[in-house]
C-alpha cells in the first residue's frame, strides 16, 4: 500500500501537465484562413446565382427595380460575411504577433469567435442559394408549378372562403375537445374503488383514439355514421362528422396533457382543500383544475396547433375546406399553386400561436426561476 502513493502522485502530476494550460496563445489561423477561403467561394455563389435569377425574372417581364432589390440585398449579405471572415484572420494575425500571452489570448478568442459567426452565415447564404438554384433549374419549372402568381392571384378569393370551413371546423372542434379531454381527465384521475370502472373507461378511450390514426377515425366516422340510418346522427353535415371525428381523436391526447397537469398538482393543495372541508369535486373545481390549466398552457397551445393543421384531413370524406378546393383548382388547370396558397394560409394562421406558445413557456420559465 505504501509504494502506490509515490506511483498515484506521479499519475496526477502526469495529468495535471498534461492538462495545464499552454504557454502560448491558440491563433486558430488554419481555421481562419479555411473561412475567409469559404466566404470568397459563398460570394462568388451568391452573385452568380443573383445574375442568373434576375436574368430569368427580366426575360419573363419582372420589373428591373423588383429583381435589383434583392440581388442587391444577397450580395450586402454576402460581402458582410466576406468581412466577417477578413476580421477573423486578421485577429489571427494579431494574435500571433502579440507578445503578451494574455492579450494573444483575448484576440485568438475574438478570432475563434468571429470565425464560426462567419461559417453559421456562409452555410445559411449556401443554403440560401441551393433553393435558389432549385427554384430556377430547367426553365424554373418548380417556381412555375408550385408559386405561378397569376393561378395564385386567381384562385386565392376561392380557397380564403373555403378556408372559412377549416377556421369553423377548427373552432368548434376546440371548444368541445378543451371540455371533453378534462371530462376524461377528472376520470382517470377518480379516486378509490368506486372510481375503477370509470378509470378503467377513460383509460380505454385514451388508448384507442391515441393508437387511431385521425384520418383513420375521420374517414370511419364520416362515412360509417351515415350508413347507420340512426336518428340526427345519420343526417349531420360533412363538416359535423368531422368535427365529431377530430375531438374524439385529440380529447385523447389533450386529456394526457390534463392528467399530467392534474398529477403535477403536489398533494398538499389537495389535502389542504379537503382539511378545510371540501368535497372531492369541489376540489378539483376550485384548486387542482385551476392550478393544472395553469401549468398546461404551452402544450394545449401545441395541440390546437396540430388541430388547426388536421382540419386539412377532413377533406377525405368530401368537406369542401381550403384543400378540397385547391385541389378542384389544381386539376383544372394542371398546376399546384392553388395548393400552395393553402399552405401559405395555414402558415400564416400557425406561425403566431406557435409565438405565443414560446412567449407562453418563457413566462413559466422565469416564473419558476423567480421561486413560484
Amino acid at each position: 500500500m505504501a509504494g502506490s502513493i509515490p506511483s498515484e502522485l506521479q499519475n496526477a502530476t502526469r495529468r495535471a501537465t498534461r492538462w495545464r494550460a499552454q504557454d502560448r496563445a491558440r491563433t486558430h489561423g488554419v481555421r481562419t484562413a479555411l473561412t475567409l477561403v469559404l466566404a470568397i467561394v459563398c460570394f462568388f455563389v451568391v452573385a452568380v446565382t443573383a445574375q442568373h435569377i434576375g436574368n430569368y425574372a427580366i426575360g419573363q417581364g419582372v420589373s428591373t427595380v423588383v429583381v435589383l432589390i434583392p440581388g442587391l440585398v444577397a450580395a450586402a449579405a454576402a460581402a458582410l460575411v466576406l468581412l466577417m471572415a477578413i476580421r477573423a484572420v486578421m485577429k489571427s494575425a494579431a494574435a500571433r504577433r502579440n507578445q503578451d500571452l494574455y492579450a494573444a489570448r483575448a484576440l485568438g478568442a475574438e478570432a475563434s469567435l468571429a470565425s464560426w459567426k462567419a461559417l453559421s452565415w456562409i452555410g445559411a447564404l449556401l443554403l440560401i442559394s441551393v433553393g435558389a438554384w432549385f427554384m430556377a433549374v430547367n426553365d424554373a419549372a418548380v417556381s412555375r408549378t408550385f408559386f405561378d402568381l397569376d393561378q395564385i392571384r386567381n384562385s386565392a378569393g376561392r380557397v380564403i372562403w373555403a378556408f372559412g370551413t377549416n377556421v369553423t371546423i377548427f373552432a368548434c372542434s376546440a371548444v368541445l375537445i378543451l371540455v371533453w379531454s378534462l371530462l376524461i381527465a377528472i376520470a382517470r384521475t377518480l379516486p378509490g374503488e368506486a372510481g375503477r370502472p370509470l378509470r378503467y373507461l377513460a383509460t380505454a378511450y385514451g388508448d384507442l383514439f391515441r393508437g387511431l390514426p385521425a384520418i383513420i377515425t375521420i374517414y370511419l366516422i364520416g362515412f360509417g355514421l351515415p350508413l347507420t340510418n340512426l336518428p340526427f346522427l345519420s343526417e349531420l353535415s360533412s363538416t359535423s362528422y368531422a368535427i365529431i371525428a377530430l375531438t374524439l381523436t385529440y380529447g385523447a391526447y389533450t386529456s394526457e396533457v390534463y392528467r399530467a397537469g392534474i398529477e403535477g398538482v403536489h398533494h398538499s393543495q389537495v389535502a389542504a382543500a379537503r382539511s378545510l372541508g371540501l368535497s372531492h369535486a369541489k376540489t378539483m373545481r376550485y384548486v387542482v383544475v385551476p392550478l393544472a390549466v395553469r401549468n398546461i398552457i404551452p402544450p394545449l397551445m401545441n395541440n390546437c396547433i396540430s388541430l388547426q393543421k388536421d382540419t386539412a384531413l377532413v377533406a377525405i370524406i368530401g368537406t369542401i375546406d381550403a384543400f378540397n378546393q385547391s385541389k378542384i383548382i389544381a386539376a383544372n388547370n394542371f398546376n399546384l399553386s392553388a395548393v400552395t396558397t393553402v399552405a401559405i394560409l395555414f402558415v400564416v394562421i400557425t406561425i403566431p400561436q406557435a409565438r405565443l406558445v414560446d412567449r407562453l413557456i418563457e413566462r413559466d420559465r422565469k416564473r419558476m426561476r423567480a421561486g413560484g
